[in-house]
């Protein structure tokens, strides 16, 4: 009889608290967090990890925070950041992280909306966004800067984390229990963090999970990939995005895992050739753009080498796809594939710095299969998963033992997904949220009587248990004639085309569908080198006809695809990338559809004039 614990009896009882203390007493030496922007400070070991996060924590006490008070946080991944979010859980408080990009509006809204009584922001970029706020929020008391020398004169509602720090580690040195009785009395359930969502429909909901939820996804999603212990990653998508979260806070600290941090999100390409991480999770545009590059770079290489690396992948593709068919690989090709893959593309990973994944995964939107199969035939397959902040991350996911190509993959430990009458997805198990923050401070839970809560998300469920999104439930497209059309679907065959960073299908209560194309402003220069186009600036290439004549091609291998009532009849290519800066995405790169109707108005009624 097996006596390996479930995911259920690893998480039971267990605090995010109690956990760093293991690592701090049996890990003690092992390596837990290090900067990749400040090569010179040293890797914090897991001992020194909790030494710092308590001697802060003490600090944040004097300060006055306290159980279920909110902290916020505007800084971009570092050790700094990470040790101020754990600090505050140490004193029961509910940390959130903001993301960078929020306008001065949207910071008063969410400071606002918390009563956060703290604040811990970097630097000068950081203040300057928070300034037209800071005069109207009566809850914040106290604003902690990392960076101290944005620190602005005759203003002592500011401290330096560092001040803080060493007035914690003063405070401890007299009272070495303190910190531990402030954490002897934190249970499971109680809230750990809040996330606020990106608001595409409405104001931004604060999503508020407690330490079980967000350890029992970290037991089951590595259950699920059978990883073991001490695994490394790089933390470089924003903390305020609950996949990065869960990876690069969470799960360390359940697995004694390294994090490497990253400041610099558009730095990873040559960040995974310093760390050769053992886990990576990017979301399907990280994909995309290094399944670009890298057919950029065939492109440009000798023409030997290059059909040697196109014929190693797609007879790798050709394995992959036999498995996720459910068909046996003959031994001969079995055989071949391997040697193909030790001699041809293992090469390729270690340039990469991909040579020692153990697992990579994609979530937050659906990953064109394209890209799906061509890096499998790199010889990484590419686990998707399906998740929401209310859910703590992943609820369903592949693996390399039980995986179908174009679905989000079977419910991890515990957890149960179900088909609304509607077709809406409904979620029930450990890893769902407390509930929503609310103005007065309580929080509102957001599940039904059985314990069921609809994710908005529209899909189905196979057979064998797998489950495929179809679309959201506030984005379907109704055209004029009445028909249905799942507007993600149709958005991501055209974004298989490496030219089109984004596109967005439009048709709702209009007679057929059309589209507004974002071309890839990275890309696009590389693609017309290869061309001999010469030129290389993309406003110039926009109009260049060879480049109007590849997204024709483009949408038009979309529409083969596609069923008539789908296919897209006129389109129109906007030159300027969709940032969400720029307003038309949101921190996590979803559409902002209203936004973007609103602001193309005249180019949509122009697809739809005769």
């Amino acid at each position: 009889m097996s006596t390996q614990l479930s995911v259920a009896e690893q998480a039971k009882g267990q605090t995010i608290v109690k956990l760093l203390q293991r690592n701090a007493s049996e890990y003690g030496e092992l390596p837990a967090l290090s900067s990749l922007d400040d090569p010179g400070q040293p890797t914090l070991t897991w001992a020194g990890l909790r030494e710092e996060v308590t001697a802060v924590s003490r600090g944040l006490a004097d300060l006055g925070l306290g159980p279920r008070d909110r902290m916020l946080i505007m800084a971009p991944s570092s050790p700094a950041h990470l040790i101020a979010d754990l600090a505050a859980a140490h004193v029961g408080a509910i940390s959130c992280t903001a993301y960078a990009t929020l306008s001065p509006d949207q910071i008063g809204y969410v400071a606002r909306h918390s009563a956060a009584p703290v604040v811990v922001l970097q630097g000068m970029d950081e203040l300057k966004r928070w300034e037209p706020a800071l005069g109207d929020l009566p809850a914040l008391r106290r604003i902690v800067m990392i960076d101290t020398t944005a620190i602005p004169a005759g203003d002592d509602r500011f401290v330096s984390l560092a001040d803080l720090r060493a007035r914690g580690a003063e405070l401890l040195a007299a009272d070495p229990g303190a910190v531990d009785r402030a954490t002897a009395g934190i249970q499971p359930d109680d809230p750990l963090c809040m996330i606020y969502t990106s608001g595409t429909t409405g104001e931004p909901k604060g999503v508020v999970l407690s330490h079980h939820n967000v350890i029992h996804e970290a037991y089951a999603v590595h259950a699920l990939h059978d990883t073991p212990m001490h695994t490394n990653n790089i933390a470089y998508l924003p903390l305020a995005h609950i996949a990065e979260r869960e990876i690069s806070i969470y799960m360390p600290i359940v697995y004694a895992g390294h994090v490497h941090t990253l400041a610099d999100a558009t730095t990873i390409v040559p960040a995974l050739g310093r760390v050769h991480p053992e886990g990576f999770f990017g979301v399907p545009r990280v994909w995309e753009k290094l399944v670009a590059g890298l057919k950029n770079m065939l492109a440009a290489a000798p023409e030997e080498r290059r059909t040697v690396l196109l014929q190693a992948n797609e007879l790798l593709q050709r394995g992959y796809k036999l498995r996720d068919a459910g068909e046996e690989v003959p031994p001969e090709l079995a055989e071949q594939i391997a040697e193909t893959d030790r001699t041809v593309l293992a090469p390729v990973r270690q340039m990469l710095g991909l040579d020692k994944l153990i697992f990579c995964s994609s979530g937050a939107a659906a990953l064109p299969l394209e890209v799906l199969y061509f890096v499998a035939g790199l010889g990484l397959e590419i686990q998707e998963v399906w998740g929401l902040s209310e859910t703590s991350g992943a609820v369903t996911s592949n693996s390399l033992s039980a995986f179908r190509a174009g679905t989000v993959g079977r419910p991890v430990a515990d957890t149960e997904v179900k088909v609304a009458e509607d077709g809406e997805l409904l979620v029930r198990g450990p890893l769902v949220f407390l509930g929503y923050l609310k103005e007065d401070g309580t929080i509102q839970s957001a599940t039904d009587e059985e314990g069921w809560f609809a994710t908005g998300d529209v899909g189905e469920i196979d057979a064998d248990g797998f489950v495929r999104i179809t679309d959201r439930k506030k984005e379907l497209i109704i055209t004029s004639g009445g028909k249905n059309i799942a507007p993600t679907s149709i958005e991501g065959l055209l974004k298989e085309h490496p030219l089109i960073g984004q596109a967005v299908a439009i048709g709702n209560d209009r007679p057929y569908v059309t589209a507004l194309i974002v071309l890839d402003d990275e890309i696009l220069p590389g693609w017309a080198a290869a061309q001999g186009l010469g030129e290389t600036d993309p406003a110039a290439l926009a109009d260049h006809p060879a480049v109007r004549e590849e997204i024709e091609r483009a949408v038009e291998a979309a529409n083969n695809r596609l069923s008539r009532v789908e296919q897209i009849k006129r389109y129109h290519v906007v030159t300027t990338p969709w940032t969400p800066e720029s307003g038309e995405v949101t921190p996590t790169l979803k559409l902002k559809r209203r936004v973007i109707n609103d602001r193309y108005g005249t180019e949509i009624a122009a697809l739809y004039q005769k």
